[in-house]
């Protein structure tokens, strides 16, 4: 079985069913991907295929090594390069393209991407704290409040919740549901929301997932 695909999100809509509901869904360019190198145990460890996303806009200005590393597959050298999960059994060698037709309408999938960055960002914002008295004269409205004790350990302990850089962290969102599929223009249609702005990258893997906890 192969894991996954690499795609991109083109944003969000919504769609009604049988019955009338609205259902909001996320729209996702789902490859089409090139298999440009197989990687086997014997070799190199571990089982994985990795994909190159084929897009409207080729690499400009490949190096002699790219062009080395792309000569295998046949294709053009392209910009985005992923590794996913390969289990076998199919037939799968350097040059083949994987579609959004391996995925089935009702099938559950897990999409893999970058959030949205928002800067530096204060306590409150980054971390839900409740501020300070709103009263005026109060001098404590959105600070942290004290960060740790003074005479033992005399430091700030490592890990405190602090204001800093929010956002562009790696998100996964699990078990979420195909509503539809369009195999023309490589799209599916998730139900609910998925991490990073319209146009960012994302991996979409297969197979239903529990939680660590669970």
């Amino acid at each position: 079985m192969i894991e996954g695909i690499i795609g991109k999100k083109v944003g969000m809509t919504q769609i009604f069913d049988e019955a009338g509901n609205v259902i909001p869904v996320t729209v996702i360019k789902a490859g089409p991907c090139t298999v440009i190198q197989k990687k086997t145990k014997e070799k190199d460890g571990y089982e994985a295929l990795q994909l190159g996303l084929v897009e409207d806009k080729q690499r400009k200005h490949p190096v002699k090594a790219e062009n080395g590393h792309f000569k295998k597959s046949g294709g053009p050298v392209l910009k985005v390069l992923k590794e996913v999960k390969y289990l076998g059994p199919e037939e799968i060698k350097e040059g083949d393209q994987l579609l959004v037709d391996m995925f089935e309408v009702g099938e559950k999938v897990q999409v893999s991407g970058i959030s949205k960055g928002k800067g530096f960002q204060g306590v409150m914002k980054r971390h839900g704290f409740a501020g300070g008295g709103a009263a005026h004269g109060s001098m404590f409205h959105r600070a942290p409040g004290s960060i740790g004790a003074s005479s033992y350990p005399s430091r700030v302990i490592k890990g405190m919740r602090m204001g800093g850089r929010m956002g562009q962290d790696k998100v996964s969102v699990k078990n979420l549901k195909i509503v539809g599929i369009d195999k023309e223009n490589s799209l599916i249609l998730v139900k609910g929301a998925i991490p990073g702005a319209d146009g960012g990258l994302l991996i979409i893997k297969k197979g239903s997932f529990k939680a660590k906890n669970s």
